[in-house]
């Protein structure tokens, strides 16, 4: 039977002390382990206070609830947590997984966490901070770990208007850093970077549409122009009939109508 011989708090820690004890085999006192406040006091931990191996066990079991559990506390202290991020936080900390189950019964139990409050928080802050679709949002919270039922729920803070006008501010961005390219090309790579920041095919749609039909047709001239003064210097060494089937076919693969390159070849030949 080991017997407690002197209890410090650690220099660096005062929530934290070190228990010396005198295990009777001649060596006197020496430094046995660390505890928590808390634990301290649950097991009224004292001078000259006799422990055996279950006690011992039991005493470090606690500790390493409460170590976890503080880690815990100052993982959530940054922002809201999902029940998944935590136990996956803890899991990377090397924490056992039935401490980690203790832990977040504690928690949930205290209101620390909340996987309805902290879906319904994701998706306003998404849907007010970003400007991802409500694809992308979905997909951060399965990974997340929250439930479908609870996801589709939050999603419902992600209102279809709201997913058009912010589909349509990034498409009227778009169209106006890139006036060098056809229409058709433009749509082609604005529905393209609507898809990857997660819109459905119906926002989409309607807000590329809104902004083509808005489009100015000197816009698209313009845009053949610097395309056909790119393709002149490259075939600049054919003439003809020749030189007319490269700029066409080079122009309508960049995305412009028959009807425009053949406007712009004729306005070509006058100049």
């Amino acid at each position: 039977m080991a017997i407690i011989t002197k209890i410090t708090t650690q220099q660096k820690n005062q929530d934290r002390f070190n228990i010396f004890m005198d295990y009777g085999k001649g060596k006197g006192e020496e430094f046995a382990f660390s505890v928590d406040s808390d634990v301290l006091i649950k097991f009224q931990l004292k001078k000259g206070m006799e422990l055996d191996d279950f006690s011992f066990m039991e005493i470090q079991y606690q500790d390493d609830i409460k170590k976890a559990y503080n880690r815990a506390i100052h993982y959530l202290a940054r922002r809201m947590r999902s029940e998944k991020e935590i136990h996956d936080y803890l899991v990377t900390k090397e924490i056992d997984e039935p401490i980690i189950n203790e832990i977040l019964h504690r928690l949930t139990a205290q209101k620390y966490i909340n996987d309805e409050e902290f879906a319904l928080a994701y998706v306003r802050t998404q849907a007010n901070t970003t400007d991802k679709g409500l694809n992308v949002i979905k997909l951060e919270l399965k990974e997340k770990g929250i439930a479908e039922q609870i996801l589709n729920q939050a999603l419902q803070e992600y209102p279809l208007e709201q997913q058009i006008e912010k589909a349509t501010k990034i498409s009227t961005k778009f169209y106006e850093k890139n006036t060098k390219e056809s229409l058709k090309i433009l749509k082609q790579k604005l529905e393209n970077l609507l898809l990857r920041k997660g819109y459905s095919y119906d926002v989409i749609n309607i807000a590329v549409n809104d902004i083509s039909v808005s489009s100015e047709e000197d816009e698209e001239m313009a845009a053949i122009r610097f395309q056909g003064e790119k393709a002149q210097r490259k075939y600049s060494k054919y003439s003809g009939f020749e030189y007319n089937q490269k700029m066409k076919q080079v122009l309508y693969r960049k995305g412009f109508s028959m009807d425009l390159i053949e406007k712009y070849l004729a306005d070509e030949e006058k100049s």
